[in-house]
């Protein structure tokens, strides 16, 4: 089985937002919360859970950031044509 990614997002229109709310979830605040508050996509609405992924599902950008983190990071922002993402990665299989 090819290795996979669990991940939740948040996306936002600026880099300058994306990096506030890093800043916001590094002191402490909820991921979760913060994507049901401020992302921009309808995942926002379930914590920003993407659920279990592939390589080859998700735009590269997304993918490379999001297959090089570590269970438990929050990387980004990362840049894609749909704005910018802070993701957490919440589990790894292979």
């Amino acid at each position: 089985m090819p290795r996979q990614v669990s991940a939740s997002h948040i996306l936002v229109k600026t880099e300058q937002e994306a990096e506030a709310l890093k800043q916001r979830i590094a002191g402490g605040e909820d991921f979760g919360e913060i994507a049901k508050k401020h992302s921009n996509c309808p995942s926002g609405r379930s914590c920003g859970d993407l659920g279990w992924f592939r390589k080859g599902q998700m735009v590269p950008e997304f993918e490379k950031a999001a297959f090089e983190g570590k269970k438990g990071d929050v990387v980004g922002p990362v840049k894609t044509q749909f704005g910018y993402h802070l993701i957490r990665i919440n589990d790894q299989k292979d």
